[in-house]
């Protein structure tokens, strides 16, 4: 009998996870194990972990129980630091549910650290209800000595979307933009996004405790919002160009429900060397 540790590798859109299936809560996910299964040179390569973990597994540690809901989201960023929330890692969270069989009966609700995500699977792809999208203080972020002027929104996680007419793809976003630590003392992701066209807007981020991702869920819909704003409107469904791929959001009453659409695809199934992961304390 093998003595591996089951993995899957999956992304939504070119942002990619390895997914751990542990619905007993048995393994133990250092920051060091994470953070070596993330590199792209000593381990499988991603930007962040899902560990698949029945809510009732995590005793006095997780977050308090709601009826009805089965399974948690322990999401984990490149770098080993705990995250909140992750729109892609819920839809390739979801789709591994559905193939594993592990779905259930009834709507599917998953937990995450920023609440519960009702979650459909419709034509392909996988939608996410991401909840409420709270518009903050205006702010700027620094790309190479220039200052680009954003607005903070609160996704379950922190993002400051700079809506902008600068050429995105030429944006040098190998190092972090510099950002006010006070208006964001646990860091944040950086959206720098076009302006709304005919064919929606595109977008590229840096993410905090990761880098330069190809796609950012919860970075798309602050995207969005933030972009539906500085062309004065407060709901609708626009397309989102990323370099990994194309998703689609749905904003209403100014950010109050917004949901996430777009691709989920599970790549391959395996399992790590035990050794190897005992060896990471």
């Amino acid at each position: 009998m093998s003595d591996g540790i089951a993995f899957t590798k999956g992304h939504g859109t070119q942002n990619d996870f390895v997914v751990l299936p542990d619905p007993q809560g048995a393994l133990a996910l250092t920051p060091q194990r994470v953070a070596a299964l993330c590199d792209r040179h000593r381990g499988l390569g991603a930007d962040g972990v899902l560990r698949v973990v029945r809510w009732s597994a995590l005793g006095s540690g997780g977050p308090a129980p709601e009826a009805g809901v089965e399974w948690f989201m322990d999401y984990r960023n490149a770098d080993g630091s705990i995250a909140e929330m992750c729109g892609n890692g819920v839809r390739v969270f979801a789709r591994y549910l559905e193939q594993a069989g592990w779905l259930g009966e009834g709507p599917l609700r998953i937990s995450t650290r920023a609440g519960v995500k009702d979650v459909t699977f419709a034509a392909g792809e996988v939608s996410v209800e991401m909840g409420r999208a709270r518009v903050g203080e205006p702010s700027t972020a620094l790309v190479a000595g220039r200052e680009f002027d954003g607005v903070a929104i609160d996704v379950g996680n922190p993002h400051l979307a700079c809506v902008t007419e600068a050429d995105i793809p030429a944006l040098d976003l190998i190092s972090p933009p510099l950002h006010d630590e006070a208006a964001f003392p646990n860091g944040v992701n950086v959206e720098f996004v076009s302006p709304i066209g005919v064919d929606g807007v595109a977008m590229r981020v840096h993410e905090r405790g990761v880098g330069e991702t190809r796609s950012c869920g919860t970075g798309t819909v602050a995207a969005v919002v933030a972009a539906l704003r500085a062309a004065g409107r407060e709901s609708g469904t626009v397309p989102v160009e990323t370099p990994g791929g194309r998703l689609r959001v749905t904003v209403r009453d100014g950010g109050a429900s917004t949901v996430l659409h777009g691709p989920a695809v599970l790549v391959a199934h395996g399992e790590l060397d035990r050794s190897w992961w005992e060896a990471l304390r």
